[in-house]
């Protein structure tokens, strides 16, 4: 059975820095790209940031220049770390694993708040 589990969500005062992480345990054919999105109350699901298998990087344009996505392929990993954060960048972040021609997994989701 697959499970993503994501870490390092907390509270932080606006200017600072987390680092959230993601794995993925189990047995994982076909997997392309590991990303990060968020949901913030009242609002849609977003895009934060994504890698595909071969390390190209996409962005939200809101978080451009403050955060970095990271993975790690042979561990089924993915590290988002986030830069002078905002109270905008308040919301639960979920991990995706995107797989070629498969069904995609989710991550259960980490609270980020960002006090001002």
């Amino acid at each position: 059975q697959v499970q993503l589990v994501e870490s390092g969500g907390g509270l932080v005062q606006a200017g600072g820095s987390l680092r959230l992480s993601c794995t993925a345990s189990g047995v994982i054919f076909r997997v392309n790209t590991m990303g990060w999105y968020r949901m913030a109350p009242g609002k849609q699901r977003e895009l934060v940031a994504d890698v595909t298998l071969g390390g190209s990087t996409n962005y939200a344009d809101s978080v451009k220049g403050r955060f970095t996505i990271s993975r790690d392929s042979a561990k089924n990993t993915v590290y988002l770390q986030m830069n002078s954060l905002k109270p905008e960048d308040t919301a639960v972040y979920y991990c995706k694993l995107s797989r070629w021609g498969a069904n995609d997994y989710w991550g259960r989701g980490t609270q980020v708040t960002v006090s001002s």
